[in-house]
């Protein structure tokens, strides 16, 4: 061996003595023992946290006095009629960009897809799907001919740029891929060097010179519309402070799994009701990480920071903060896939909760601050869109806490006194007072007017009946989001970093 001093074991030689005075495992070093151990209690604290908040709320509800549980009842019941009511007020602000969305197709349609700006004044794109093989490996080179083949756009105003990185070689699906510039001139096929995210992805790309003028982002798992692109250019010759164009995402194997249904008819509810509602009503938009046109001059400038873990949200925040403009524009649509098993999507919806909590505690100084980009002095950050960021920022946040908290006194409730029949169940859980009548009313109509919103602009995938089993379940899906939103933040506190670097926003 050589003479460092450290803990490797070779073949034949005696284990090492540990401080504790045990021999460690042949083949492992003490510093493997110790990172293993370290590991599997970072894997673990997040759940112990969230299952002893459970517990403890639980508990400690049991033994408030009737008077004292009046009033966190009252509290809970207030807010969830909050959240239901600026939910239905996004959905029908909402209606207005719907409507001019499908007028827009409809005077294409009678001008025989003509589109305002002439081929040789539309922006140069770069669209750019950014791929993980390891994890994507079978469906790229399909995305990748879609793409090239698919897409209204003229070839020589974009260039589809493959945008992958993997820790080890896959052959022969590599030598496919770049092969692909020799038979589509407009292809670009790019492995990058000592990548671990899709953040180093796209840096490294942002520092290449491609003359572009857009640039598109899209997930490997994207089918984008054909005429998306076009949507999006005209969307910025059309006005030129628009600085990002985000597009809608819908779900195409909706008929996979009932988890795929649901979630279908969820991302139908986001993207085509609460994005552009919360736009039209807060005065600002984001970018959702896919399905994003920015251009090329700003989003070459701010970079993604690849410490974020999702870098996407916090991007669009940072952009936000900058005074930029973002527009939800519905006609720019794309197909994507949802998981389909409840273990992917658990990761999935982790991932995305603990990104939302750093991105809330980066970027919640907005409330208060100015618009920070000297390049936007004469743009003022008025109040409406500081509640916005208030209520996307925080509100959302400690939502969870209220969702949960709520859940918690309800099952003290059938812990201590257990209803008898159904009838006593129904009382015992929304009308335990008589104000609950009236909140647990309004809230229901609430929902039921978001809902029926979003079935008025479901996309051809989602059925009604999908619509109807979403609405009966809703309950459920409320109190799953916050317990996961928990599991986020605890994760956060931890310092969780066990993630898949590459994985999907």
């Amino acid at each position: 061996m050589s003479e460092t001093k450290d803990f490797t074991i070779e073949i034949g030689e005696v284990a090492p003595v540990t401080p504790t005075g045990q021999q460690a495992p042949k083949g492992r070093t003490f510093e493997d023992i110790i990172e293993r151990v370290s590991s599997c209690l970072s894997e673990w604290t997040p759940f112990c946290l969230v299952a002893s908040y459970f517990v403890f709320s639980t508990c400690m509800y049991m033994y408030c006095s009737e008077g004292l549980i009046a009033v966190f009842w009252f509290i809970y019941m207030c807010t969830n009629f909050y959240i239901a009511g600026a939910t239905v007020l996004e959905a029908f602000m909402s209606i207005t960009p719907c409507r001019e969305a499908r007028e827009v197709i409809t005077q294409a349609e009678e001008k025989d897809w003509l589109f305002p700006t002439a081929h040789s004044k539309l922006p140069i794109l770069d669209l750019i799907i950014v791929a993980y093989l390891p994890n994507e490996k079978n469906i790229i080179v399909d995305r990748a001919i879609y793409a090239l083949e698919q897409l209204d756009y003229p070839q020589d105003k974009i260039r589809i740029n493959i945008l992958y990185n993997t820790p080890v070689s896959i052959e022969p699906l590599e030598t496919e891929l770049h092969e692909l510039p020799l038979k589509y001139p407009h292809a670009r096929v790019i492995k990058v060097p000592n990548s671990t995210s899709k953040a180093d992805n796209l840096n490294y790309f942002l520092t290449l010179d491609t003359g572009s003028d857009v640039i598109a982002v899209y997930d490997c798992d994207h089918y984008p519309h054909p005429n998306g692109p076009r949507w999006a250019a005209e969307r910025f010759m059309a006005d030129t402070e628009v600085d990002i164009v985000q597009g809608r995402c819908i779900v195409f194997n909706s008929n996979d799994t009932f988890l795929t249904s649901m979630i279908a008819v969820e991302f139908d509810k986001i993207y085509a009701v609460s994005h552009p509602g919360r736009s039209t009503m807060w005065g600002f938009g984001l970018f959702c990480g896919s399905n994003g046109y920015w251009r090329t001059s700003l989003l070459r400038d701010m970079k993604m920071d690849g410490s974020m873990l999702t870098e996407d949200i916090d991007s669009a925040l940072r952009a936000f903060s900058r005074g930029c403009k973002t527009v939800h524009d519905l006609n720019v649509t794309s197909y994507e896939l949802a998981p389909t098993t409840f273990g992917a999507f658990w990761k999935q919806r982790l991932r995305w909760a603990q990104g939302w909590a750093q991105a809330s505690m980066r970027h919640a100084k907005m409330i208060y601050n100015g618009v920070q980009d000297p390049l936007h002095e004469g743009t003022k950050r008025d109040f409406t869109a500081r509640f916005g960021v208030l209520s996307l920022l925080l509100i959302r946040e400690a939502s969870y806490y209220l969702v949960t908290q709520y859940t918690c006194l309800v099952l003290s409730f059938l812990i201590v006194k257990f209803p008898s029949s159904g009838e006593e169940l129904w009382k015992l859980v929304y009308f335990q007072y008589p104000v609950s009548q009236w909140l647990f009313i309004i809230s229901l109509m609430c929902l039921v007017a978001t809902l029926w919103i979003t079935n008025q602009v479901k996309s051809e995938f989602v059925s009604r009946k999908m619509i109807i089993l979403f609405s009966i379940t809703y309950p459920f899906y409320l109190v799953l989001s916050a317990t996961i939103g928990l599991y986020g933040h605890a994760r956060q506190i931890v310092k969780y970093s066990s993630w898949n670097p590459t994985a999907r926003n």
